[in-house]
Formats: structure tokens, C-alpha cells, sequence
């Protein structure tokens, strides 16, 4: 399975109507929604869909039509998803009408030409099962720490120094816990 760790988007024109197509990182889709009906406020529809695991690494789908005739836009795009073996990635497509109707089978079309347009100019990488971790190191082994961060392609999501050291929170793949565990020991 693939996804991506930033923000890519691109556009198309069909028949007048300007559609903007954005995929996202699912832990970003709430925020750049919400500031992207904020910057598009004369636009017509917002379309969304969005695939995720949860916490039992059960994948979870989802699609919104937001206006457009039911069929005709959300779930074609959360099918371009599933096609695409995308997880844990949202997409909103914004479509600003331009006076020609599209029918059906049209806007099932253009719903999926827009997110495969944005699908192929995206780095897509490869999903991997993080979890979060929360450490505390030492100054003497922050060197070390940051080495392995670095190493076994972790993310660092917050640090915070002390007297003592460093407090950080890390998404990482389960299997190298123990090798984070290890360092103060």
C-alpha cells in the first residue's frame, strides 16, 4: 500500500468547470479541509473521500457527494483510491461550475480524471504501521537517538529539552521499540 507524507494537488477543466483536486495525508485532511472551504468560498462543491487504518489496522472508508448526484463523485473517487492501493490519505476535490452540465456519467469521469491527475504527480511512498512513542533521553545519548531516528526512517512529532536531556515523541514501525528502549540503559 502507498501514501503520501505532504500535500500535492493539481487541476483540471472540463466543459467550463474548473476542478482542483488535493490529496493529503489523512492526520492533515481535517485542517486543510476546513482552510480550503475557507480559501474556496465561491466554489460550488467539495468532494472528499479518505481510506485509513484505525488503531486494529482495520482499513476505514468514507466519501461525501456534498451536492453533486448521489454516486456521482465521492465514491468514484474513494473507488480512484482503492484502485490506486492508497492508505491512510484523504482527498478533496473542488469543483467550480461552469455552466455546462456534465450528466452522470460525466462527472463520474471528471471526479476520477481530477484525483488521477493529482495521483500522478504525487511522491507516493510506501505505507508502513507506525506507532507513537514517547522517550525520554539523556544529553549523553541524544547523538545515538538521533542517529537511529534517522537510521530506521522515523518521525520525530515533538522534542523538548531539559536539564537532563530531551523529551520526544517519535512515530515509529513497532518492531524497533526495543532498540529505542535500549539507549538510556
Amino acid at each position: 500500500m502507498l501514501t503520501v507524507n505532504s500535500e500535492f494537488f493539481s487541476q483540471i477543466e472540463i466543459k467550463k468547470s474548473k476542478f482542483i483536486s488535493y490529496l493529503v495525508p489523512y492526520s492533515k485532511y481535517n485542517q486543510i479541509y476546513n482552510n480550503l472551504k475557507k480559501e474556496h468560498s465561491k466554489a460550488t462543491h467539495f468532494i472528499t473521500a479518505f481510506r485509513y487504518k484505525n488503531s486494529l489496522k482495520q482499513i476505514i472508508e468514507g466519501s461525501s457527494d456534498d451536492g453533486e448526484p448521489k454516486g456521482t463523485s465521492g465514491k468514484p473517487t474513494l473507488n480512484v483510491l482503492i484502485g490506486a492501493d492508497l492508505i491512510d490519505i484523504g482527498v478533496i476535490t473542488i469543483r467550480y461550475f461552469g455552466g455546462v452540465k456534465l450528466g452522470t456519467g460525466g462527472l463520474v469521469g471528471a471526479y476520477s480524471d481530477a484525483i488521477n491527475s493529482t495521483i500522478k504527480i504525487a511522491n507516493l511512498i510506501e505505507s508502513r504501521d507506525l506507532i507513537q512513542l514517547e522517550l525520554n533521553i539523556l544529553f549523553k545519548n541524544i547523538s545515538k537517538f538521533k542517529y537511529l531516528i534517522q537510521k530506521f526512517a522515523c518521525e520525530t512529532i515533538y522534542e523538548e529539552f531539559n536539564e537532563f536531556g530531551g523529551k520526544f515523541i517519535i512515530n515509529c514501525e513497532e518492531n524497533y521499540i526495543a532498540e529505542f528502549n535500549k539507549i538510556n540503559s
